[in-house]
């Protein structure tokens, strides 16, 4: 079996939001905009993403890239299907906070 991660598909942020404690906003994947929150984990949840898009693999390497080379990554847990991307990690709310107006997309890497 394979195990070589392939990006499965890429987040366009078109509008990120600072809140106190999540990022809004809108996005595209595919050519179809969804709102977009980013938040932190919490005791009872893990780092997580849900799509409202299908997807196969139950773990996910997110990297978000940016101006001037600028990137970020994390692996967060596939939680299932939502209306709107949800992605929760404290590494990505952290990194967002200040970079935020840097990030233009967010790949996302599987094994699928």
């Amino acid at each position: 079996m394979n195990n070589q991660l392939k990006k499965t598909l890429t987040i366009k942020i078109k509008r990120l939001d600072m809140f106190p404690n999540h990022f809004f906003g809108t996005a595209e994947i595919n050519d179809n905009e969804y709102k977009i929150n980013i938040q932190g984990q919490s005791v009872l949840r893990d780092k997580l993403i849900k799509l409202p898009i299908e997807f196969r693999d139950e773990k996910a390497l997110l990297h978000l890239n940016g101006t001037n080379g600028t990137f970020f990554e994390d692996i967060v847990n596939y939680k299932g299907k939502s209306e709107w991307i949800e992605i929760d990690s404290d590494g990505i709310l952290y990194y967002l906070a200040d970079n935020q107006d840097k990030v233009n997309t967010i790949d996302v890497l599987s094994r699928f």
